[in-house]
C-alpha cells in the first residue's frame, strides 16, 4: 500500500506571523501597503457557528496587516459547486475561496486557480503541512489547495459496553470480530456494527488497510483497482461483518452517514466508523452518552492503521485575483497560526498544519487525539482527477456495497462491476 502520509513532524506549535511574503504584484515589493484595495473571500457558511464574528477579528487583523479591506461572503455548501462553476464561466470569481478538497482538482483543470507552491516554498511551510491535504490539493504536480482545515473518520465504539464486556479498542480485525461477537451475544438489541450501505467513505479504509487501491494512473489511463484480490478481500471484510456475522442489520443497507450518526446517538449501534466532527452532535442529541464512548484509529488487516479519507477544506487562489500577494496574504493568516488553530478550536476539525497538531495528539481526551493520530498518520484521499467526482456522482461505490449486502452480487461481481464502471468513467468513455 502506498505512503499517505508523512511521519508526524515532532515540532513545537509554530504561529507564523503575519509578515508579507516576498515579491509583490502590486504596489510595494512585499505586499503589505495595500490601503484601498479589497478583497473578495467566499467561505462556506456552517462549518463553524461563529463564522461572522471569526471573520470580523481576521479582517480587523488583515487591514492592520496590509492596509486593505476583507469582503467575506459566506456560500451555502448545497450551493457552492454550481456557483462556482458559474463564476468560473463567466470571470467573476473571488480572490480567494473555500474548496471543498474533492473540488480543487477540479477547478485547477479548468484553470480557474493558480498555483501557490511556490508562496509556501518562500515561506518554508511545505514540510509542515498534512500531507493528505497536500495531494488532495495538488493537480498536474502543482499546489492549487492550501491546506486549511480537515476531519477524518475513525472506529467510535460505546467505552462502556467495552469496559462492562471486558474488551480493548480493537486494533485488527481479527480483534473487531472478537469484539463485535461478544456484544453481539451481550447486547443482542445492539448493532454490533453498523455497515452502512450509502456511505462511500466508509469503504476504503478496507480497501486501504487490505492493501488496495481505488484507482491508480498507469500513464495516461486511469486503472481501477476495486476488483484486486486485495481490495475485495477488504470489502469481502466490511460487508462481512453484516452478511457473514450478523453485526448490522439489513436495514443499515440503504442508510446514509447520518443514520449511523442517528442510530449511535439512540443507542443503537456499538461500533461503527464516524467522523471526527460527530462527538459534539452525538452528545447533542443524547447527552447521556457523554463519557460513554470513545475513538480509536481504524485497524488494518493485521495491525497498524488503516487510511481514512480526509474531508475539509482548502483555501484556493482564482486566477481572477488582481493582488497575488495580497491573497496569499489572506491564505497564510487564515492556514497557519494562531488563526488556523482558533478556526479547529470553533468549528470541531483539524488545522493542515502538523505542528498545530502535535499538542492535540498528546491529549488524554477520548474522543481527540485518536483522531488527530489518524489524520496524521493514517489520512488518505481518493484518486485526485475532476473525473473522480462523476464517479462519486454515478455512486459507483455505494452500488456495489448495496449490491452485496442485499444479497444481489457476490463481492467478487460487485466490485468488478464497479472497477470497470470506475474505468469507463474516469477515461471518459
Amino acid at each position: 500500500m502506498k505512503k499517505r502520509l508523512l511521519p508526524v513532524a515532532v515540532l513545537a506549535t509554530a504561529v507564523f506571523g503575519l509578515s508579507a511574503c516576498a515579491g509583490g504584484s502590486n504596489g510595494d515589493e512585499n505586499g503589505s501597503n495595500a490601503e484601498g484595495q479589497t478583497l473578495d473571500v467566499w467561505i462556506m457558511e456552517g462549518t463553524n457557528p461563529d463564522s461572522e464574528a471569526f471573520f470580523d477579528e481576521v479582517g480587523a487583523a488583515f487591514t492592520e496587516e496590509t492596509g486593505a479591506e476583507l469582503n467575506v461572503e459566506f456560500v451555502q455548501w448545497a450551493d457552492a459547486h454550481d456557483r462556482f462553476v458559474t463564476s468560473i464561466a463567466g470571470g467573476t470569481t473571488p480572490d480567494v475561496a473555500e474548496t471543498g478538497t474533492t473540488w480543487t482538482a477540479e477547478f485547477a483543470d479548468s484553470g480557474a486557480l493558480e498555483p501557490i507552491g511556490d508562496f509556501v516554498a518562500d515561506e518554508n511551510l511545505g514540510d509542515d503541512l498534512v500531507e493528505g491535504l497536500v495531494e488532495a490539493g495538488t493537480y498536474d504536480d502543482e499546489l492549487y489547495g492550501m491546506p486549511w482545515y480537515a476531519g477524518v473518520r475513525s472506529l467510535v465504539y460505546r467505552s462502556d459496553i467495552f469496559e462492562e464486556l471486558g474488551l480493548s479498542a480493537p486494533t485488527s480485525w481479527d480483534e473487531i470480530v472478537a469484539a463485535g461477537e461478544a456484544i453481539k451475544a451481550a447486547h443482542p438489541e445492539m448493532l454490533a456494527f453498523a455497515v452502512p450501505g450509502d456511505a462511500e467513505f466508509g469503504v476504503y479504509p478496507w480497501v486501504w488497510g487490505a492493501g488496495g487501491e481505488v484507482s491508480e494512473k498507469n500513464g495516461d489511463t486511469w486503472e481501477s483497482g476495486m476488483a484486486s484480490p486485495e481490495s475485495q478481500e477488504g470489502i469481502g471484510f466490511y460487508t462481512g461483518l453484516a452478511t457473514e456475522h450478523g453485526f448490522s442489520s439489513a436495514g443499515a443497507t440503504t442508510w446514509k452517514e447520518t443514520d449511523v450518526l442517528d442510530n449511535f446517538a439512540q443507542g443503537n449501534v456499538a461500533m461503527a466508523l464516524m467522523g471526527s466532527w460527530t462527538p459534539s452532535a452525538i452528545i447533542e442529541k443524547n447527552a447521556e452518552l457523554e463519557g460513554k464512548f470513545a475513538a480509536t484509529p481504524i485497524p488494518g488487516k493485521d495491525g497498524g492503521i488503516a487510511p481514512s479519507v480526509l474531508g475539509g477544506s482548502h483555501l484556493s487562489m482564482f486566477s481572477t485575483a488582481e493582488n497575488t500577494d495580497l491573497a496569499w496574504e489572506f491564505i497564510k493568516m487564515m492556514t497557519t497560526g494562531e488563526f488556523a488553530e482558533q478556526w479547529g478550536e470553533q468549528s470541531g476539525y483539524f488545522p493542515g498544519q502538523q505542528s498545530l497538531l502535535t499538542e492535540t495528539m498528546g491529549s488524554d481526551d477520548p474522543l481527540v487525539a485518536p483522531f488527530a493520530t489518524q489524520l496524521v498518520d493514517g489520512g488518505g484521499t481518493v484518486p485526485v482527477t475532476p473525473s473522480f467526482g462523476a464517479v462519486q456522482a454515478k455512486k459507483t461505490t455505494n452500488t456495489a456495497i448495496q449490491a452485496i449486502l442485499s444479497g444481489q452480487k457476490t463481492v467478487e461481481q460487485a466490485t468488478s462491476d464497479a472497477a470497470e464502471e470506475m474505468d469507463e468513467i474516469m477515461n471518459g468513455n
